[in-house]
């Protein structure tokens, strides 16, 4: 990086003094927060030190297994944060397997069209970045549909005593925590570069690349959250979790 970019600890320490006004308005307005705030902060300062080391030592290793266990481990953790909390039967499986193949469809695209290379340093954070806005469709997805069937359970009732099927019951709500679990990556790609700045463009930025190449990659990260993994990872998780949820109207 430019010297010119470098952040000085002592100044990243003045910048800390920031959290103040969090832990004040916390405060101020009496909703007990500051522990949790303080908790937030020092977890962030540790995670963050530890897994720049790791990732140091990890980007030296070239090894593809242990680059696939990587990647394996990331998405099972991802699962298991998507399906946390909620009353879904075999909901971390479900979760596995949809950001799973989601995450595989697209990485394998990517290594085809020589976009990337199986390589640790392009591999992990690409796949990270997918894995992670998966876990959050699914989230969204599971808690839409969750407060969907409560909410619609009688319809849903009705239309099975009539002799609907599982799926048309379920179609309606099935839609709705799809488009809820898309909606938030679509309506970031229409404001960026205008309201957010992208992280990967301007890091690359200040890095030293040239602006194209730095556009190219970022085109690269919004066509692969925005086209394949988003509307993959929402369409293979609710209709599995949908047919359960239907199964307990019942």
């Amino acid at each position: 990086m430019n010297g010119s970019a470098a952040i000085q600890t002592g100044s990243l320490l003045i910048a800390s003094s920031l959290v103040l006004v969090t832990l004040f308005f916390s405060y101020w307005q009496k909703l007990k927060l500051e522990k949790e705030t303080l908790i937030s902060v020092i977890r962030a300062v540790i995670q963050l030190i530890a897994v720049g080391y790791v990732l140091n030592y990890v980007f030296g290793v070239k090894n593809p297994l242990f680059t696939t266990f990587l990647l394996l481990f990331m998405t099972f953790n991802a699962a298991y944060n998507a399906a946390r909390g909620r009353t879904i039967r075999h909901g971390l499986a479900i979760s596995f397997f949809s950001i799973f193949i989601g995450a595989l469809v697209t990485l394998t695209v990517l290594l085809l069209s020589k976009t990337i290379h199986y390589e640790p340093y392009q591999m992990i954070p690409i796949g990270g970045m997918i894995i992670s806005n998966a876990m959050v469709a699914l989230g969204l997805c599971y808690k839409q549909m969750t407060a969907d069937f409560k909410t619609k359970r009688e319809e849903v009732e009705t239309k099975l005593a009539l002799g609907a099927d599982i799926r048309a019951s379920s179609i309606d709500i099935i839609r709705d925590s799809i488009k809820t679990g898309m909606l938030p990556t679509i309506d970031s790609a229409k404001t960026l570069g205008i309201v957010s700045l992208p992280g990967m463009m301007t890091g690359l930025i200040l890095a030293g690349a040239s602006p194209l190449e730095a556009i190219k990659y970022q085109l690269m990260v919004t066509f692969m959250l925005l086209s394949t993994t988003q509307s993959l990872h929402s369409l293979l998780a609710p209709s599995p979790t949908a047919a359960f949820l239907t199964r307990a109207c019942r």
